[in-house]
């Protein structure tokens, strides 16, 4: 079993929170200050980030989706939790709702796809990272992951700094095989076996995950919605009290 970092706050029902790739628990740092004053809040670094276990050789979604299971069956005693995942961590969602529903009460998937059509730029950043370090992709991965209305700010300047300093800490193979993972993804089929009550959250300003990308979610999972925020791509960093109620509002109306 993958030795996973994971910080629990709070008391409630149980809300396990999922970050991007290259970024931490830390990421969710705004969410689970809001979250956890009724909610028992689980957030956790995946393999290969963070603190948690650098696990050598290829890696798939399904893999940290296992990783999310085995962290749900530890940590919440059987009780089904509320999963939202943003990015790679909704890749991470998508994968666990039919791998694993019974340990879901529901499913939010924020600023994420089910398929790469383009692979292209997949492999031009792992060539990248392979030759010239993670420092050489640094500066453009964290200015598609926040607008540059926020950055501008001096609280988005703090997290900008913050989320580079992170992502520069990421060992480059480890990276690397996180980004063949997500590059891999094809949940257009698997999507539609989704049972799961499921909130997809687009980015209105992101161009990582494109609102395409979370309308054709919605359109294959059964009775999915779809809600938008005026973000880019890490909209949880960058707007957490609007990403908090959309998740709230999403509970409530079940």
């Amino acid at each position: 079993m993958t030795r996973l970092n994971v910080l629990r706050e709070g008391e409630g029902p149980i809300v396990v929170l999922s970050h991007a790739l290259g970024c931490d628990l830390h990421m969710w740092d705004g969410v689970a200050a809001l979250l956890s004053r009724a909610h028992t809040v689980l957030r956790y670094d995946h393999r290969n980030h963070g603190a948690s276990e650098i696990v050598p050789g290829d890696l798939r979604i399904e893999m940290l989706a296992q990783d999310a299971a085995d962290l749900i069956a530890r940590e919440a005693d059987g009780e089904p939790v509320h999963f939202v995942g943003l990015s790679m961590g909704g890749m991470t969602a998508q994968a666990l709702a039919v791998q694993h529903p019974e340990l879901l009460k529901t499913l939010a998937i924020a600023n994420s796809a089910a398929h790469y059509p383009d692979q292209a730029s997949w492999t031009a950043r792992e060539e990248t990272v392979r030759t010239a370090g993670i420092a050489a992709i640094a500066p453009g991965a964290v200015s598609r992951w926040l607008t540059p209305g926020y950055t501008s700010t001096h609280d988005g300047k703090a997290a900008a700094e913050a989320l580079k300093d992170v992502l520069l800490r990421n060992e480059p193979q480890a990276y690397i095989a996180s980004c063949k993972a997500v590059a891999a993804i094809d949940f257009r089929e698997s999507n539609r076996r989704i049972a799961v009550p499921t909130l997809v959250i687009g980015g209105l300003q992101d161009e990582a995950t494109p609102m395409a990308m979370s309308e054709a979610m919605v359109a294959a999972i059964p009775g999915a919605r779809l809600a938008t925020i005026d973000a880019a791509h890490l909209s949880a960093v960058e707007r957490p009290v609007e990403f908090t109620q959309l998740l709230i509002d999403f509970w409530r109306s079940l």
